[in-house]
């Protein structure tokens, strides 16, 4: 087993409760709720809305950008965002907090949509990171095999980085990702301060929701991402029957 699929264990247990020596897939396991009443399958103190029962607006357009997928090919992140619904969000591997947190997050929000198939493949995850000096292709492609699904027909899961920082600067900047280094590049939780956000965009790369860590809950993700999908086939439907 390796370091990352290690650290994965370990994580998964305190957060979600389950035994070390539970099998490999067990470690997406979700916590049970606990404190207020909650609804069905959350575990918030209110029940999730119905699918579609409610609106999200476009915010404005996901920016592109170079980035490098995990074979090191080349890409403009517009390409990437179009076609498919898309969870994205900015990572570094060194991160020893809130990234392996995301990462679970993101990890069981795959293993949930790989339960429909028509709807994995309406959507998809990408992980970008922005430590390009230390995240390069490589070492992406080995810890995303520490966190991808190992469910059959789940939504595809990219790991991307830049070719340097002068492509990951504007791309930073466009998405409103603040990253700084710390004073002390050994300090506990990784070298570099930064706020987790995700950021949900629709198949014609317009952005429609941002998720604090808080939020980045899976089953309210997928709630949101069948939202869309009802929208996007309303939509059809209506642009179908126009005469």
């Amino acid at each position: 087993m390796s370091s990352l699929a290690i650290i994965r264990l370990i994580l998964a247990a305190l957060l979600c409760g389950a035994s070390f020596t539970a099998p490999a897939h067990d470690r997406h396991e979700r916590a049970p709720d606990v404190g207020q009443p909650t609804g069905p399958s959350t575990g918030y103190a209110f029940a999730l809305p119905k699918p579609g029962s409610y609106r999200l607006p476009a915010i404005r357009p996901a920016a592109g950008g170079s980035v490098l997928d995990e074979t090191g090919r080349e890409h403009d992140l517009t390409d990437l965002l179009q076609g498919r619904i898309t969870v994205l969000a900015f990572m570094y591997t060194r991160c020893g907090d809130v990234c392996p947190t995301a990462a679970l997050q993101l990890s069981l929000l795959q293993d949930l949509a790989a339960k429909d198939a028509r709807l994995a493949q309406r959507m998809h995850l990408v992980s970008m990171s922005f430590d390009p000096d230390l995240d390069t292709p490589s070492v992406l492609a080995e810890y995303a095999a520490a966190w991808r699904s190992d469910e059959t027909g789940a939504p595809e899961w990219l790991f991307l980085t830049a070719p340097d920082h002068s492509a990951l600067a504007p791309v930073l900047a466009a998405y409103g990702q603040v990253v700084s280094a710390k004073p002390n590049p050994d300090a506990a939780g990784g070298p570099l301060y930064h706020i987790f956000r995700a950021f949900l965009i629709d198949a014609s790369g317009q952005i429609r929701n941002i998720y604090s860590l808080d939020f980045l809950d899976p089953d309210l993700v997928l709630t949101d991402i069948k939202t869309l999908l009802l929208d996007q086939e309303q939509d059809q439907h209506t642009a179908g029957s126009a005469p």
